[in-house]
This record gives structure tokens, sequence and C-alpha cells, in this order.
């Protein structure tokens, strides 16, 4: 089967640009220009709009200037206005060779913003495409506002149609400019214009704002539109435009009569890109190159995709140069986890993948997110753990901190069947918990061990929720014992790995530092 070929014009630089507080530098324009054309492919971009400010016609001298060392000097385009020679000098000296001409494409439009009658329009655009063509420029005209105009003034939409037709120009652009159309209406008024100018290209051109741009370019393309503008993220006015990614990978998926020239493996990679110079973060769960959206989270998901990929579909993740992974959290089933253990070649037995299963639960409760980067320290903790009989259990507790106060601590603690309470100060609230936990020792007549080194570690990345490890060392008889403790927060953790150390100690009745230190020392071994 013979398919009908798309062309894809990318208007990131000139309409996703208008998105609110983006502004590019020159340098970043012309990076973008070049990913677009070399790597994700693109038909051709649109850049800028003319006479906009002297930052803009630098940018498009740089653009152009490259464009014409490597051949792409035709895809380079350039908004410009019915304004005489003004829009068309600023074109010649910025190198720029193809123009798309805004012309009013509404009634309402024509009426009330330029305040003249049809013909008196069309001959200022005549003047333009033929100055235009005198220079060696070529001339892709806009109809702003054409949804409206189809809805309310079709008969004017119709005679601008008839009139451009007949002049030099290489394609006409049906903009969506407010976002107002509907699915079935975007295929209705493209499919009466491409049945009325069978001859001629039309291009579809969607805004979001009732997120309704794929679905619409979707059915223009199904009504006969020889071309789509696009912006990489969705980017442009309000809510934007028609996403490059999602329509490409609609296309590719569910229209199988078309094809475009499009590089999907470089889809994630201008998005990050475009997200990195923009300043407008990606929502995680964006479609193709949100984070999130190749993360399986429950485990059900998970083992199924272990089962014949049960949870899969077409939406692979390879196919954008991306990997699927499988999130860690109070929904995380064994599949989930052993996924991402393979993955840092780890291997457990059934009984310690069970208890870090649940520890990465119980994290997920107090923690959105288990990262795999956490899953080292969660191991460690875990098996720690399994090799302390737990008789001395820190209750409950009470830490504050204030300015200009001395941090404090109520600490409840049990001894088996005794419960003890006690509060203290300290130079921070760790120090200020360890002097409440003195004074009940000393209550049993026993002195702590020293504390000789304390250590924070987290896994790399910097995120401020991530897992926090404490690993404490103690002094016992003139040799040293670690303890560590897991939390997201790192006083938390802390405590954890100091009851750890009452536990290897024991019931402070029955003491016995030697024998117990023997005892420590041979279970350590085996971690």
């Amino acid at each position: 089967m013979n398919k009908r070929y798309i062309e894809i014009m990318d208007t990131t630089l000139r309409d996703g640009e208008q998105t609110s507080g983006v502004s590019f530098s020159a340098s970043e324009k012309l990076t973008i220009a070049q990913l677009l054309l070399q790597e994700v492919k693109v038909d051709r971009i649109e850049i800028a709009s003319a006479r906009v400010s002297e930052g803009e016609f630098e940018a498009v001298k740089k653009i152009t200037d490259w464009a014409n060392q490597n051949g792409f000097i035709d895809k380079i385009e350039v908004l410009t206005f019915v304004d005489g020679d003004a829009s068309i000098n600023w074109m010649i000296n910025s190198g720029a060779k193809v123009m798309n001409l805004l012309t009013k494409g509404s009634l309402n439009h024509l009426t009330f913003q330029l305040k003249k009658t049809p013909q008196q329009h069309f001959e200022d655009i005549e003047q333009v495409i033929e100055l235009a063509q005198s220079k060696g420029i070529s001339c892709n005209v806009y109809l702003e506002d054409w949804s409206n105009g189809m809805r309310t003034s079709r008969e004017y939409v119709f005679a601008a149609l008839d009139f451009l037709t007949k002049q030099p120009v290489k394609r006409i652009l049906l903009p969506d400019t407010l976002g107002i159309l509907t699915p079935s209406e975007s295929y209705e008024f493209v499919k009466s214009i491409v049945d009325r100018y069978p001859d001629n290209h039309f291009e579809f051109h969607a805004h979001n704002d009732y997120d309704l741009s794929i679905a619409n370019v979707m059915e223009a393309i199904r009504a006969g539109a020889h071309g789509l503008h696009l912006t990489v993220n969705g980017m442009g006015e309000r809510a934007g435009n028609a996403s490059l990614a999602s329509t490409i990978a609609v296309i590719k998926d569910f229209m199988p009569e078309v094809e475009t020239s499009v590089v999907e493996r470089s889809l994630y990679k201008i998005s990050k890109i475009v997200e990195t110079f923009s300043g407008i973060r990606i929502p995680s769960n964006r479609p193709i190159v949100g984070e999130s959206v190749f993360t399986q989270t429950a485990g059900i998901h998970a083992d199924g995709d272990k089962k014949n990929n049960l949870y899969f579909s077409n939406l692979m993740p390879e196919r954008f140069g991306r990997l699927r992974s499988y999130a860690l959290g109070k929904t995380s089933g064994k599949a989930n986890i052993e996924n991402n253990l393979k993955d840092i070649g780890i291997t457990l037995s059934d009984a310690d993948l069970k208890k870090v299963t649940q520890r990465i639960i119980e994290l997920g409760d107090r923690k959105e997110v288990v990262t795999p980067e956490d899953l080292p320290y969660i191991i460690s903790d875990v098996l720690d753990s399994s090799a302390i009989e737990e008789k001395v259990v820190i209750l409950n507790y009470v830490l504050t901190h204030s300015k200009n106060l001395k941090p404090s601590a109520t600490l409840q603690i049990t001894f088996g069947e005794e419960i003890y309470e006690e509060n203290a100060q300290g130079d921070g609230q760790y120090d200020a918990f360890m002097n409440a936990l003195k004074k009940i020792y000393a209550k049993k007549g026993i002195s702590l061990p020293m504390l000789t080194d304390y250590t924070v570690r987290i896994p790399p990345g910097g995120k401020t929720d991530a897992l926090c490890e404490t690993i404490i060392t103690w002094e016992i008889n003139g040799k040293d014992v670690k303890t560590r403790g897991l939390d997201s927060d790192q006083t938390v953790s802390a405590i954890q790995a100091t009851q750890k150390m009452l536990n290897l100690l024991g019931v402070p009745s029955a003491l016995d530092l030697n024998a117990k230190l023997e005892e420590v020392n041979s279970e350590f071994q085996k971690i």
C-alpha cells in the first residue's frame, strides 16, 4: 500500500516560544533548530516572528547562516505580516528565504482588527506576495482564526481561499488559533476545503485549549490535510499546541495509511533539551516524554510483565530511546523488586526478598517514592536487622528544636515488660535523645557505650526525600561495633541505629557485655 506522506513543520521556536515566561537565547535556538532538522528530521521549522526584536533578528541570522552552509535554508520559515515591505526587508537582512504570511481567516478579525473589507485585505496580501516573489522569497499563508471563520463566516473563508489558490503560494496554513475545534468539526472543515481545492497543499495547526489537539490532528489527517504544525512538549500560548511526540506516536500506531519523516528515538532527547532551555518542566505523566510514563508501579503489573508481557502495549519505551522501569513503594510486589534487583545484579533468597519487600512497603507508606538507588541501603538495613533479636524497644519519642532554645527530647522505652520514660536537653535533637536514654539506663546502673563515629549516607542524586542511612560506631570494651538505621529522616535513622545497639547489648538487668560483644562480632562476620 502506498502511504500518504504528511509534512511536519515544527514551530517550537516561534509559536512554542510564545509560552508565557519563555525566551530562548540565540544559541539555544540554533541548538534546537539543528537537533530538529538533523536528528528528529522534521520537514521544516518555523523559528521566529519578523520585526519582534534585535535579539530575534540575531537568532534568525545565526540559524540561517548555519542552514545555508548545511543545505537547510529552504526548511527555515519565519512568520511575517501584511505590512508592505517591512517584514520582507527584515527577512532579506536576516537571510531567511521562506515566509509564513499571517492573513485574516475570519470576517470577525478582519472587520474589528484591520477595519478593512475583504477586497482591501486581498489587495494588500497580493502586493506583499508579489514583492516577496521579486526578492526570491517563497511564501506560505496563514489564515489566522480560520476555525472561527469556518464556524461563523464560511463564505469569507472560501472567498479568501478562492483568492489565495490563484496566488503563487506554496502552502495554505489552517490554524485553530484559539483551540476551539472539536474532532468532528476538524474533519468537516478540513475535508470541505481539501475537496474544493484538490490541487493545493493545506496544513493543520492545532491548539490544545480543550485538550483536544491530538484528536483534532487525527481527524484533520483523515480529512486529507497534507501537513501538520507541532511543538516539542506541546509548548505554545495558553494551553499550548499539539505535541510533536504524541502526534508522531499516534500516527505511527493508529494511522498506517500515512507516514512522516520523524525519528521516534530522538523525541525524548529533544524534549529534555527544550525542557532545559525553556525552564518549563514536563509533567511526569506527560505521554511519551514524562518521567513516569514507562514506569510500572503496581506489583501485579510487574508480575504480568514477567508472564508473557501482559501489561505491554505498542507504546514501547525503546521506540523513543527510553527504558521501562518498575517503581518501588507501598504498592510494590515481589516482581517489581526482583526486576530492580536484577538491574543492579543482586539476587536474594525468598526469605530475604520477603523481608526487603515488607521494608519497602513500610517505607513507601511514609515516603512517596523509593528509588532503585535506595535498594542497596534497604537490603543492608534488612539483613542487619534480621541478625538482631529485638528485646529493647523505643516505643515513643518527641523531639523539639526551637530558635534560641536548646533542643529537647522526651523518650519512652521498654525492656520486656518494663516501661521507662525520661526527658532531656542536648546540643542537637539526637544529643537530647541520647541524654534522655542515658538517664533511663542510669536507673539500671548501666553506662551506655561511647559513640566514636557517626556517618550519614544518601543514595546518589541529591534528592531531599532520599532515604538516609546512618551508621554509628560504638566502643564496647575497647572494640568497635557498627549499627545502622535507614529512614527518610536522618534523626529517625540514627535512632533506629541506636535501638539496634541497645538490642545487641541485651536487656540491662541481665547485661553481660563481654559475652554479648563476642556474640555481636560473630553475627556481624556473617553479614
